[in-house]
């Protein structure tokens, strides 16, 4: 029981107050303070009660009077005491708990009048990293304790530093200034704080930090993390953020990079030397690809045979270089396909290989697959073999070149004649041809885009592309015929069929895009509809798809009389990791896409747009930009119902390819 007349302490808002006991009623102490408040207050929130009674023969004033002195003399007290010091003793003794005044009188050397125990006591419960106070005795923490609180008292000091410290060099970055070298590593800090803010990658701490940061900057705008790490030269104004958010891998590792040295340094003649690669040297192989492609995984022949023609399709045998196993093959697998984007591309495989060694560069011996196919004069495939080979490249063309030489030149004029009677046949068997044009961004030296469509169904194109689909067709048949597992496209059944022959209409050909079954990827061969064949894969570009370099390795295995390369698992579980890396770079290409179409829409900001109306209902209306190839949705205008085949136009309002947002109106 605590009597009248007690000087005691109590806690108000973490602060000690000093009170003089006026009376004890139930548990409850009736006090005044050092505050001069009269209060009521529960006697388990008494700190520290005085040994010695106050005589209260003087005014209230005289009272508060003391009990301020009183508060002053301990806080004076406080600064004496050494806690680290007297846990020290504290804890080499051993034991858990201690008397306070024991502990008092060991702080500052003299017995323990009430002031010194009160300051000790004060000590205690604003630090609680050395004692603990329970139900008046001491407990002393453990070395692991003590050593735990001490760095995450640490970590609280540097964040507290951080964000101070780090708000002023984001003010600075912003506003242009130089930062001192200092500072630098936590330049690299806050920086790199805000890069995971807003790649959607900062852990909760991170978070927590940055928001801080940025809130004490007055930085707090959704976009600023972005604008500041332009402007500290960390991300170009046009970084490519959905590639950073994608997870997908930018560069090599060191491992990869030192096998594509080293497999430079590997001499050609040991091709020479394989007895199971035939010599084709003597063959006059084409290249046909776009004017700034580096890297030609492709090439083709041409000779009469009695039966009609042989057709060569030469792919290059990148599986030669790149084994199961190896950093390169992992690296491919953790990318599954090259990316190329306006500004640039993201290889699949270093350069040194892509655009090296591997690349069907003309006038160098290369490793190659070779589909030597026998047809006859109305293109019915008679006979196949596949063989690795040696090609040596005669001539490079350029799909514009291709297109002016095709008429006149005998090996294309050939060529294009079995590529019009091989999509006649695949016609025959249901195959969809839906040409819509590619959509060209260009970006000049101002970093402005400018957009173009490219017709995608020109006779150069089209041959290469047939040439390729008969070669996948027969590599697939040639794995599935042996009862070898793979990697097989497929898709099922068209259910709605608007297009027929070879129609060119925009409309029709987006509309049954529209409504095509999903593809699939399996490990047996089934039909694909859409390319109008009964067994498909792709093995033709295996220099940017993981999955033309996988089938490669399988079917190079088959040709050769071996065991294959992967089991039934193996490539369930291939299938797994290229619909997973798939669906990534998809995602990232699309995004892309869409940002150059918005910056570009950004210099167009209220120009009449003509567009396509894909469909209208009584709330929505789908279109799309004919000159951008843009998908567009706005609601359906009330003076006139849109006609799906009709055009109209339509203007952009707002566009921020940053924010990924734009609106569109009818003009």
């Amino acid at each position: 029981m605590v009597a009248a007349g007690t000087l005691i302490e109590y806690l108000d808002n973490g602060r000690f107050v000093c009170a003089l006991v006026i009376a004890c009623e139930d548990k409850r102490l009736r006090l005044i303070n050092q505050n001069s408040r009269e209060t009521v207050l529960p006697i388990a929130r008494v700190m520290h009660a005085s040994r010695r009674p106050v005589t209260q023969s003087g005014s209230r004033e005289q009272m508060e009077a003391l009990l301020r002195e009183t508060d002053e003399r301990r806080r004076r007290l406080l600064t004496e005491v050494n806690l680290p010091e007297i846990w020290e003793l504290a804890v080499d003794e051993g034991a858990a708990y201690y008397d306070p005044a024991f502990l008092a009188e060991l702080t500052l050397g003299q017995p323990a009048d009430d002031d010194i125990l009160a300051a000790f006591l004060r000590a205690v419960i604003f630090d609680k990293t050395y004692f603990r106070y329970r139900e008046g005795q001491v407990l002393v923490q453990s070395r692991e304790q003590v050593e735990q609180m001490l760095a995450q008292r640490e970590k609280e000091r540097r964040k507290t530093e951080l964000i101070r410290q780090g708000a002023a060099i984001l003010r600075a970055i912003v506003s242009g200034e130089s930062i001192a070298p200092e500072l630098e590593v936590l330049r690299r800090e806050s920086l790199e704080i805000l890069t995971h803010i807003y790649l959607d990658t900062a852990s909760a701490a991170q978070a927590e930090i940055g928001h801080l940061l940025l809130k004490e900057a007055g930085l707090n705008q959704p976009r600023a993390p972005f604008d500041i790490l332009v402007a500290a030269g960390v991300w170009s104004k046009h970084e490519n953020i959905p590639l950073l958010k994608s997870g997908l891998p930018t560069t090599f590792s060191y491992s990869a990079r030192q096998q594509a040295e080293n497999l430079l340094c590997q001499p050609q003649d040991d091709l020479f030397g394989d007895p199971g690669r035939k010599d084709f040297t003597h063959l006059r192989p084409i290249t046909i690809d776009g004017y700034s492609t580096l890297d030609f995984d492709d090439a083709l022949t041409i000779e009469s045979a009695p039966e009609g023609w042989l057709i060569g399709v030469h792919i290059s045998d990148v599986a030669h270089y790149v084994h199961p196993g190896d950093p390169l093959f992992e690296e491919a697998m953790a990318r599954g396909i090259s990316l190329y984007f306006p500004e640039g591309q993201v290889p699949m495989l270093p350069r040194h290989l892509s655009q090296g060694i591997c690349s069907l560069i003309q006038g160098e011996a290369r490793a190659a697959i070779s589909f030597m196919i026998l047809v006859s004069p109305e293109a019915e495939v008679l006979r196949t073999r596949i063989t690795p080979s040696i090609i040596r490249v005669a001539r490079r063309l350029t799909y514009d070149e291709t297109d002016h030489l095709i008429k006149d030149d005998p090996e294309l004029r050939v060529l294009n004649d079995l590529r019009l009677k091989l999509r006649k046949r695949r016609l025959a068997q249901g195959a969809l041809l839906l040409p819509i044009p590619d959509v060209n961004i260009c970006i000049d030296q101002a970093d402005k885009p400018h957009v173009s469509l490219g017709e995608t169904d020109t006779p150069a194109r089209t041959l290469v592309s047939e040439m390729m689909i008969l070669a996948n067709s027969e590599a697939a048949r040639h794995v599935s015929d042996r009862m070898v597992p793979g990697l097989f496209r497929s898709q099922p059944p068209l259910k709605n069929r608007i297009v027929f022959g070879e129609d060119n209409d925009l409309f029709l050909n987006i509309r049954q895009r529209k409504q095509l079954p999903r593809g699939e990827l399996l490990t047996k061969a089934m039909p694909h509809s859409g390319l109008g064949v009964s067994h498909y894969t792709t093995v033709t570009s295996p220099i940017r798809r993981l999955l033309d370099l996988l089938m490669q390795h399988q079917l190079n295995a088959v040709i050769r009389r071996q065991t294959p390369r992967f089991s039934e698992v193996d490539c369930r579980d291939f299938i797994g990791v290229i619909n997973h890396t798939l669906a990534a770079a998809n995602a990232v290409k699309q995004q892309r896409h869409r940002y150059w179409l918005l910056r570009y829409l950004e210099d167009h900001l209220d120009q009449p747009l003509e567009a396509l109306i894909i469909d209208a209902g009584p709330k929505r209306t789908n279109l799309l930009i004919t000159d951008l190839l843009m998908d567009v949705e706005l609601p359906t205008p009330h003076a006139w119902q849109p006609t799906p085949g009709a055009t109209a136009q339509i203007r952009a309002r707002r566009a921020d390819a940053i924010e990924n947002t734009v609106k569109f109106d009818w003009c």
